[in-house]
């Protein structure tokens, strides 16, 4: 076995794993994802990041890593205009950062600025 083949059964056996579960009281809901995500949707919030597009890049972890119970996505990319304008910034902020493994101080930093 090539160790390309044992990377990519590692990274497979990641994605076979379960859900983690965030619960939002602001929102009467509980918001599931996986722990680890493809680089190709992490590609999208770091292009974001590294524009100095900070919320955008926050929505867009939304946007991509948020599950329902039964794995299916949460939001599509058509909800992104009514999540940076319509939803209160400091609980995007505090998701975003627990989906990410984001700490609580770094968490704290942004909702600063």
């Amino acid at each position: 076995m090539s160790v390309l083949d044992k990377a990519t059964q590692h990274f497979r056996s990641k994605l076979d794993g379960s859900l983690t579960a965030v619960r939002v009281d602001e929102w009467d809901s509980t918001i599931y994802f996986y722990p680890t995500t493809p680089l190709r949707d992490e590609s999208s919030i770091l292009k974001l990041q590294n524009e100095g597009k900070t919320v955008e890049a926050l929505v867009q972890s939304l946007i991509v890593k948020c599950r329902n119970a039964d794995g299916s996505k949460m939001f599509a990319a058509a909800d992104r205009v009514t999540l940076m304008n319509e939803v209160d910034p400091k609980v995007i902020i505090r998701i975003a950062g627990q989906i990410n493994g984001v700490d609580m101080d770094t968490v704290e930093e942004i909702e600063k600025n």
